[in-house]
């Protein structure tokens, strides 16, 4: 990728002031490590009458490829169709965006303590990129950078010069050309507007995207005609957070147009307390969830399958109508733990004699664990690899078969609601994969038909409308136990 920043001086105004705006010498040559390649700032000219400087953005294409993929599914989309073939390295995206935030961070804010005046004032610019994905043609283009007091020339290219008839690709070769911008409000139009025309993100877009657009578009985007597309486009469409932009710029607007401060006219709620309820955590949500279904399924005996530290079995010790409680985990480390938080060795005689914990691998048969009501796999499946599934399938559905089985794992749509959770990537570095809605349905329903199980679902925690919910849960009844309580109805 590569982009160039071009100016023109005088002998008493030397366009080499560029450098000090840039907080980039033009006599060297400088790298950066960015988080997805190697950024280099060069200047091809600098004398006195003019100065350019050239960012050269080298992208890594199998570390994009690897991080959109992550360890499990719902990778970036350009990233998993193209796989190790793509445009990255060569047309500007969001990743240049990034490399220009990161490069050029001082200058961007309008910062520089040796020529504070120079950076303050508007200076004769000229901005080039060769090749700008543009999702909307030079049309969009245009649209977008003339309302900003740019003179524009978006020159589409042609997807191969030897075959005229295949027509245009959706690239354009980019001049932008001013004498009445500073160099701070050129750069952060660059910053907001390439991933806009790009229309493909390539890191994961959070709440704090919100924060950066509007620190970025500052002074320009509250009034621009094409405010809502861009504001849609650079949060990767994500509704909720356009809506807050788009709320947080109407704020802007209407405190400039009765000049007063954004604050003085959002004061309509008092801020949070401390007090205030907060949601409950997804992990209380799960054990809810799975503590609601075993009361409806009447079990007293209840295995905990990859119980871990033990917070599961905790909540069924406090439940009376659940006589029996057995962990089961591979790790004696968790084991331990467990055994420590539960106060096993503190714990009075009746209330030890309803409890076990036991060392045992799930990709085995255990006759130890033959003959309980239900069995809860919860956030289990998703640690295994995919190859070694069929022996748990077996092992707690062909071997051990509980009346009734819970189990639990995330659900991969989702994760594009968690605004910490870089894309591609699964919740939790163990995870060998996460399954889709539809995919772990279709699991179940093989499970179930192959065991003699039927079997519904259950969402846990908010039932998103477009990506459902987080954790989904499939509720398992083997077949004799259905028939008998049908009979007995």
């Amino acid at each position: 990728m590569f982009l160039t920043i071009s100016t023109r001086g005088t002998a008493a105004l030397p366009a080499t002031d560029l450098g000090f705006l840039l907080h980039k010498h033009p006599d060297k040559a400088q790298t950066f490590s960015t988080s997805y390649g190697t950024a280099h700032v060069l200047y091809p000219e600098a004398d006195a009458e003019r100065c350019t400087a050239a960012l050269l953005l080298e992208v890594d294409t199998v570390a994009l490829v690897r991080r959109g993929k992550g360890k499990g599914r719902g990778g970036a989309p350009d990233a998993a169709l193209a796989q190790y073939v793509n445009d990255r390295p060569y047309a500007a995206s969001s990743l240049l965006a990034v490399a220009l935030s990161a490069v050029f961070s001082s200058a961007l804010r309008g910062v520089c303590s040796a020529r504070p005046e120079r950076a303050a004032a508007p200076l004769p610019l000229r901005i080039e990129v060769p090749a700008l994905p543009a999702r909307g043609g030079p049309a969009l283009v245009r649209r977008l950078f003339e309302p900003l007091g740019w003179a524009v020339t978006a020159e589409p290219v042609a997807l191969d010069t030897e075959f005229p008839q295949w027509g245009d690709s959706r690239y354009v070769r980019l001049v932008l050309e001013s004498e009445a911008l500073t160099l701070a409000e050129a750069l952060r139009h660059l910053y907001v507007l390439l991933p806009v025309l790009d229309d493909a993100k390539h890191y994961w877009v959070s709440s704090d995207e919100v924060d950066k657009l509007l620190r970025a578009g500052e002074g320009w985007l509250p009034t621009h005609p094409e405010q809502k597309l861009i504001t849609s486009r650079y949060l990767s469409r994500r509704w909720s957070l356009t809506r807050q932009a788009m709320e947080r710029l109407e704020l802007v607007r209407l405190a400039e147009a009765d000049d007063s401060e954004v604050e003085s006219i959002d004061n309509a709620v008092e801020e949070e307390t401390e007090s205030e309820e907060r949601p409950a955590p997804l992990a209380v949500l799960r054990r809810e969830a799975i503590l609601t279904a075993l009361r409806a399924s009447g079990a007293a005996r209840v295995l905990d399958l990859g119980c871990g530290q033990g917070e599961l079995v905790r909540e069924l010790l406090r439940d009376v109508r659940f006589t029996e409680v057995v962990g089961v985990d591979v790790s004696v480390r968790a084991l331990t733990i467990a055994s420590r938080r539960l106060k096993l060795d503190r714990m009075g005689e009746r209330q030890a004699s309803r409890v076990q914990l036991l060392q045992g691998s799930l990709a085995y048969t255990d006759k130890r664990l033959k003959g309980y009501d239900a069995a809860v796999l919860s956030e289990v499946i998703e640690h295994l690899d995919l190859p070694r599934l069929p022996a748990l399938e077996y092992a707690v559905f062909g071997h051990a078969r509980p009346r009734t089985v819970l189990v639990t794992t995330p659900n991969v749509e989702y994760n594009v609601r968690w605004e910490t959770l870089p894309a591609g990537h699964v919740r939790h570095g163990d995870h060998r994969f996460e399954w889709t809605r539809e995919e772990f349905r279709a699991w179940a329903r093989t499970v179930a038909e192959r065991h003699g199980y039927e079997v519904g679902f259950t969402p846990v925690g908010p039932d998103d409308p477009e990506v459902g919910p987080p954790t989904q849960m499939a509720v398992f009844h083997r077949h004799d136990d259905t028939q008998k309580e049908a009979k007995a109805a």
